[in-house]
């Protein structure tokens, strides 16, 4: 299991896993919908965003078992971490900085 699946359940992990990488800009053009609605299959999708950024660590190998969590507040990643994750926080933001259609990333700690 990873990010993916921990989040968003294991239904995400296999759509992912069904469907090739998404042209995010294309389908958002073709659909008329905001880039951080694009979800992993391509459609409409409130937390596309989260979901992408959440393959995306899995994908760099980051581990699920470190305190991180991913949302999106629209074009925003929100990284929130634990103090276990501190030493692949940094890695986890530039990840997803590269997610297609996030504008910024903030990390706020677990309180």
């Amino acid at each position: 299991m990873g990010f993916l699946s921990k989040l968003f359940g294991q239904e995400e992990e296999a759509k992912a896993a069904a469907v090739p990488s998404v042209n995010v800009a294309s389908v958002a053009h073709e659909q008329t919908i905001p880039p951080h609605k694009v979800g992993l299959d391509g459609n409409f999708d409130e937390s596309g965003l989260a979901k992408r950024v959440a393959k995306a660590l899995d994908d760099n190998n980051i581990s699920e078992q470190v305190g991180l969590w991913v949302a999106q507040l629209d074009s925003v990643v929100v990284i929130r971490y634990n103090p276990d994750a501190e030493e692949v926080l940094e890695l986890a933001k530039q990840i997803a900085a590269q997610v297609e259609g996030a504008t910024e990333v903030q990390a706020e700690p677990n309180s």
